[in-house]
């Protein structure tokens, strides 16, 4: 691929005599400068960051900046023709070779582990960018990259109280790091509650030189509900019961979060406020979903909106009723 004249001792800024401990510093600050990782979307900065990699890839090799030094932006050319003129046993004409004149052809080597390590430290910030531009995270020869794990990776996930107690499934796409996303179907067990954490084994970013993939933990935020309240791993929720039933007694219909309807015995003269248990039919228990807690009902009286002549006859009989019974009992 042909391309115009650089200079590469100005895409470093060092001057030509420069040393190699002055060119690889120099790497350095601007690699750290440039990098993808550093300037996530900016197009200028990633080539601005292949520019420096291909300047300190000549200038930090001896023999590649001598010959770059000799001629110039043609010094591919004269190492390609160099190269066949051994294997033909031919000599070759150099006298076209002045420098600035053409342009050359590029290339990135491997960079090993090894040499990210030395300059920027075990914490480098290369990620899958730098292993895909410069030839997939392979080591120089000679060289053995170092095995390293990927990553941890979190992501909250929203759910309803009825998805919380049922157990759920969710497709959810990652948006990883290095600016690629991922999709995953997750599954949700049944017992979450705010705050739980679900891992998801090797489903976080991937190792570097055949190192194990991370983990992707989802934290989950159960979603308020307008019907029940959640205390631990029991349930409390609000009935209103017809003054009848509360008076006289009978069975009512209590509806759970995935939608059943259990039975509940109101016995008579029930008093507004009491607390039924129904025991196991609260939330799973995490470590044990076959174990639930309770769900605590409370019971309302529920009057009637409007009442008709007979109703308010019996009610004031029952009133006069109530009231002699009283005057009896404090006699």
């Amino acid at each position: 691929m042909a391309m115009e004249f650089k200079d590469y001792y100005e895409i470093l800024g060092v001057p030509r005599n420069a040393s190699d401990k002055e060119i690889r510093q120099a790497f350095r600050r601007l690699a750290r400068q440039y990098h993808p990782d550093v300037n996530p979307g900016n197009k200028e900065a990633e080539e601005r960051f292949k520019e420096i990699s291909e300047a300190y890839e000549v200038l930090s090799d001896p023999e590649k900046r001598k010959m770059y030094d000799q001629f110039g932006a043609r010094w591919r050319e004269y190492q390609a023709a160099q190269q066949a003129g051994q294997a033909t046993g031919q000599g070759f004409d150099w006298s076209d070779f002045v420098r600035g004149q053409g342009g050359p052809r590029y290339e990135y080597r491997t960079f090993s582990e090894e040499d990210l390590r030395d300059l920027f430290g075990e914490e480098h910030p290369f990620s899958d960018f730098f292993e895909t531009l410069f030839g997939g995270g392979r080591a120089r020869a000679g060289t053995r990259q170092r095995a390293r794990p990927g990553q941890d990776l979190e992501q909250e996930v929203q759910v309803t109280l009825r998805e919380a107690y049922t157990g759920t499934t969710r497709l959810l796409e990652i948006q990883l790091p290095n600016g690629q996303t991922r999709r995953i179907e997750a599954k949700i067990p049944p017992g979450v509650n705010t705050g739980t954490r679900v891992r998801m084994a090797g489903q976080g970013m991937p190792g570097a030189g055949g190192g194990p993939p991370g983990d992707l933990y989802l934290v989950v935020r159960v979603l308020p509900d307008p019907a029940f309240e959640r205390e631990g791993d029991d349930l409390k929720t609000k009935m209103h019961v017809p003054l009848s039933t509360m008076l006289l007694g009978g069975e009512v219909r209590v509806r759970t979060p995935d939608g059943r309807t259990l039975a509940l015995r109101i016995p008579e003269r029930t008093q507004d406020g009491r607390v039924f248990r129904l025991r196991g039919q609260g939330m799973p228990r995490p470590n044990n979903p076959h174990q639930r807690g309770d769900l605590l009902v409370e019971a309302h009286v529920r009057l009637p909106e409007r009442l008709t002549p007979r109703q308010r006859e019996l009610l004031e009989e029952l009133a006069r009723l109530s009231e002699g019974e009283a005057t009896q009992a404090a006699s």
